[in-house]
């Protein structure tokens, strides 16, 4: 949004104003700060509290749900986050704000500690709804109503988000593999530093857009912001409200990728490159934004030769075939649930994750950016960082809507409490190659260090007790936990079900976990005492997690396919803001919507 007076031509960079690659820059890194962050989030928060890198030691089920929690409070600050804007100090100055506060978010992070770590999390809430709605506001800011190079500027500032994300899914992620997860939230806490640097140098180039319009010299910026709205505008914040249903749609589908296929990745997919290493999952994540990379501009100019040959292709239509493409992306998780299911502790080929960002990012590509221009194509001048506001709140109740999803795949663990003494587990695990001191690894018995024990086992109904059987193996290890009467009855019932038996057993991975607090003791270690157990069944797990990958797929082409049989009702609530794009080359001052 321009909100000062009107500007002589200015330099340009590949077409397009300086100042968006400012912003590009600053958001690049800003973002490698903050996807570096989530990719590592729901490892750690489901990883083990006494593992050798502890982590909070939450379930999967309980991970999903914070992790829905905290991307939706990330993107639902964005409304007051525009509204600081709009109302008292504009776009750049809060954009300013939210990085310093992201900034220290980012570093509170790489403290090792649980309070750092939540204290970080609501710092890092606070500076993205400072940042995030505001930035891409400026964007639209640098170009004039009518230009057809807004979508194709949105497109280059999305390719710099995505490349922030793609090189933080790998430095990131190998760094916290190698180092600890706190090296990698300290390194993603560098990239916010180096964004923040860019912006603030970089003012120069924005000194025309993100002003505060209570402060404006511009007569006509003024009356805008006073007059009330006409019947056009207020048609055309009902369409906008109206494409955020799409957005929490999308966002609910596509945000699976940091939550549950982020866990799906790391426990359910064979990560190995022959027999040297083992992918990082969190390396995963930037598939996305490295598909971006190589086909944000291919996408973005096959919908403006479309749209230039006088075809259908309007932000809300491109925002309808985006959703269905990206929920055609689930039928690949489909086919590696189903792959990891066809054998007892199976993993799905790689091939899987590669098609389904693939997919994903196709329809994102159609959709989030144009999403961005849409807004400030549409939204009037004094209400423009609002509706950004709210069109971020929407991502975040579609986040917190994919958290609840997620979560429903997760079923609810048995918990039991190991019974048996060392010697009995230390003969059933034989010794292992464990890490016993940094960099260097000894061939001992797990639990002689406190160390974290899985178990593979097959479980079925003899009678009416339950047995675990090792898997591959004829040694009964029933007697090892116990469970209590609430967790024995729920297990009964679900072999039952299945009517598990001793020729047609489920299976289970038992992990076998040393209390949190009797691990820091030293002088206990090695006693066998403080363990726990937990579970779930294989088989329902797996065919839960297929249902919820059924689900999402048939519901996003369903909703996508249903826009497109209303799309000429809602086009017509336009008023004909996309019919007369062109090439314009001036940067002049201008307003966001016209009356």
């Amino acid at each position: 949004m321009t909100n000062s007076d009107s500007i002589t031509a200015e330099k340009t960079i590949l077409g397009h104003p300086v100042g968006l690659f400012v912003l590009f820059f600053t958001e690049m890194w800003e973002r490698f700060s903050y996807y570096g962050m989530r990719g590592l989030l729901i490892l750690y928060i489901a990883e083990s509290a006494s593992a050798d890198d502890p982590g909070l030691g939450w379930t999967n089920k309980d991970a999903i749900w914070l992790y829905g929690w905290y991307t939706m409070l990330v993107y639902l600050m964005a409304i007051p986050g525009g509204i600081v804007a709009d109302k008292w100090l504009g776009q750049k100055k809060t954009v300013l704000i939210g990085g310093l506060l992201l900034c220290a978010g980012h570093g509170v992070l790489a403290i090792p500690t649980s309070w750092a770590f939540f204290l970080g999390l609501a710092l890092i809430i606070l500076g993205v709804g400072g940042l995030k709605p505001n930035i891409s506001t400026m964007v639209g800011g640098l170009y004039k109503p009518g230009d057809i190079r807004r979508d194709k500027g949105f497109t280059i500032f999305y390719i710099g988000i995505n490349l922030g994300a793609f090189l933080a899914g790998i430095t990131v992620g190998i760094a916290a593999k190698m180092w600890g997860w706190h090296v990698g939230f300290g390194l993603a806490g560098i990239g916010m530093l180096l964004g923040q640097i860019v912006y603030m140098a970089g003012q120069k180039h924005l000194r025309h857009v993100g002003n505060f319009i209570g402060k404006s010299t511009d007569q006509t910026v003024l009356e805008a912001a006073k007059k009330p709205l006409t019947k056009i505008e207020k048609d055309r914040i009902v369409v906008l409200l109206l494409s955020f249903l799409i957005i929490i749609v999308f966002w609910a589908a596509f945000e699976q990728a940091g939550g549950l296929m982020n866990l799906y990745t790391d426990e359910k997919v064979n990560r190995n490159l022959g027999d040297w290493w083992e992918i990082p999952a969190a390396v995963f994540q930037s598939l996305n934004a490295g598909y971006i990379i190589i086909f944000g501009a291919i996408v973005a100019a096959f919908w403006a030769h479309r749209k230039l040959k006088g075809k259908e292709s309007s932000s809300l239509f491109k925002m309808a075939i985006g959703t269905i493409i990206m929920g055609l992306g689930f039928i690949f998780m489909m086919f590696a649930s189903r792959e990891a299911s066809s054998e007892n502790f199976g993993k799905a080929s790689m091939v899987w994750i590669f098609l389904a960002y693939l997919f994903h990012t196709i329809g994102e590509l159609s959709t989030s950016p144009v999403s961005l221009s849409f807004i400030t194509k549409l939204a009037p001048l004094k209400y423009a960082s609002i509706m950004m506001g709210i069109y971020f709140a929407a991502t975040g109740l579609g986040n917190k809507l994919a958290g609840t999803i997620g979560s429903t795949s997760q079923l609810e663990v048995y918990e039991g409490k190991l019974t048996s003494s060392k010697d009995t587990i230390n003969a059933i695990t034989g010794k292992q190659e464990i890490e016993t001191s940094k960099n260097k690894t000894e061939l001992v018995y797990p639990i002689n260090w406190d160390k974290n024990i899985e178990l593979q086992s097959e479980v079925y109904l003899s009678g009416n007790t339950i047995v675990f059987k090792k898997y591959q193996g004829d040694r009964v290890i029933s007697d090892l936990f116990e469970l209590d009467s609430k967790n024995e009855k729920r297990l009964k019932e679900e072999l039952s079900e299945y009517q598990a038996s001793q020729e047609k057993p489920l299976h289970a991975k038992l992990l076998l976990e040393k209390d949190e607090e009797a691990v820091k003791v030293k002088e206990n270690r090695g006693d066998g005492k403080d363990y726990s157990v937990s579970f779930v069944i294989s088989e329902t797990q797996n065919a839960q997690e297929l249902k919820i990958f059924t689900w999402i797929t048939i519901f996003t082409v369903a909703f996508g396919i249903l826009l497109i049989i209303f799309l000429k009702k809602l086009k017509k609530l336009t008023h004909g803001a996309e019919e007369n794009e062109r090439d314009i080359h001036e940067n002049e001052g201008f307003e966001l919507a016209e009356n």
